[in-house]
């Protein structure tokens, strides 16, 4: 693992690096949830690195773990924003010209938009657990969360890896439980994506439904992959983490490492 941060427009973001540099091999890109950042990812980069030969990139977006901060509220189009216009500019500064992006909820759905709209270099798009729109489950059980940061555990379990930890919280739950975010609707972005897809999702996540994945199928243009996986919830990659990497791995198996799209 190689970690620092690295300068877009409106600040420094904190990286991590693992396996071959962009320049040797094709490069992972990891895009973490709504609550997540680069240590959240715990021990996966490695393992992705070592079953796929790839590099793997994470980092940390505004208001996440050790990267700078961002203004509250949120608007409602902070996953667009971070998909059309910050995405890019963090490819590029990491050097990156090859590449599947692999999002996990917010970070997911943040990943089909970048490709739906023609996000250059894509070799491939890996979700898990996105969001195409709001589901009343998913509401419900933001609304829970919320209770939790306010008089229970959470707060100081993430204050272990936020540098701002309401910053991080209050971004996410209050632009989801805006009634305007009822309208978020990324659908029309799903068919002009042009890169092979696999979607996934834990077959008990309380943070969406099948739905999402039917979505997904449906509006699709391109081959698409999709896998309930028994017995996760909303985070497969840590709670069944070998099926959840083994499809992963089978996936990138099966791109070319060569000429991006």
């Amino acid at each position: 693992m190689r970690d620092g941060f690295i300068q877009v427009d409106g600040g420094m973001l904190e990286a991590a690096w693992w396996g071959p540099d962009p320049a040797v091999a094709p490069t992972l890109v990891l895009l973490h949830e709504g609550l997540g950042c680069v240590a959240l990812w715990r021990d996966v980069p490695e393992q992705l690195a070592a079953a796929t030969g790839w590099g793997v990139f994470a980092y940390s977006r505004f208001g996440y773990g050790q990267s700078a901060g961002t203004a509250l509220p949120r608007p409602m189009t902070y996953m667009h924003d971070e998909a059309l216009t910050v995405l890019p500019r963090v490819l590029a500064a990491a050097g990156i010209r090859q590449a599947v992006l692999a999002g996990h909820s917010d970070g997911a759905s943040i990943a089909a938009i970048n490709a739906g709209s023609g996000g250059t270099g894509l070799l491939g798009l890996i979700t898990i657990a996105a969001h195409f729109i709001v589901e009343d489950m998913n509401i419900d059980s933001i609304r829970r969360i919320k209770q939790d940061y306010d008089t229970g555990a959470l707060r100081p379990r993430l204050a272990r890896y936020h540098r701002d930890v309401d910053t991080a919280f209050r971004g996410w739950n209050d632009a989801w439980l805006d009634p305007r975010f009822r309208a978020f609707d990324i659908t029309g972005f799903l068919p002009h994506i042009r890169v092979p897809i696999l979607a996934l999702q834990g077959s008990d996540d309380p943070y969406g439904s099948d739905e999402q994945l039917r979505i997904f199928q449906a509006n699709a243009g391109v081959p698409i992959t999709t896998l309930s996986i028994a017995g996760a919830r909303h985070s497969p990659h840590l709670e069944a983490r070998e099926a959840t990497l083994t499809a992963i791995a089978s996936f990138i198996a099966t791109l070319p490492r060569g000429a991006s799209t």
